[in-house]
């Protein structure tokens, strides 16, 4: 769903999720890589659980984040109703030093998955 407009209300919630350098960099992966696992973005950024849940938290409350559970995981994603604003918002600071970073991380991470998953789907000792 794309919006035409916002209300003030709404613009002002965006604008107080936006104000703290944790929501914005959990965002910004969220934007990069369509969802994520809580686990996922405790690794890339270096959070603990709890500082992790709590901006998550805000960001649903705020109506910019979503949630999926599938089995004892919740992946979370950037609604579809924000989706635009927060692609404008980023597109002027899409070269910041620590989104970099943690999009880098990310590609690390998501990477040695890859390679554990492979070395373990092509063990021959595999029952």
């Amino acid at each position: 769903m794309r919006l035409k407009n916002i209300s003030l209300n709404y613009g002002m919630r965006i604008f107080k999720a936006l104000s703290e350098e944790p929501r914005v960099r959990i965002l910004h992966l969220l934007l990069q890589n369509k969802e994520l696992s809580i686990s996922d973005m405790e690794h890339i950024l270096d959070f603990t659980q709890t500082k992790t849940s709590r901006h998550l938290g805000y960001l649903k409350n705020a109506g910019l984040v979503g949630s999926r559970r599938v089995d004892q995981w919740i992946f979370y994603y950037i609604l579809d109703e924000a989706q635009e604003i927060i692609q404008q918002i980023f597109k002027f600071i899409q070269k910041d030093a620590n989104l970099l970073r943690d999009q880098e991380v990310y590609h690390i991470l998501h990477s040695n998955r890859e390679l554990a998953k492979n070395k373990i789907e092509n063990n021959p000792y595999r029952k």
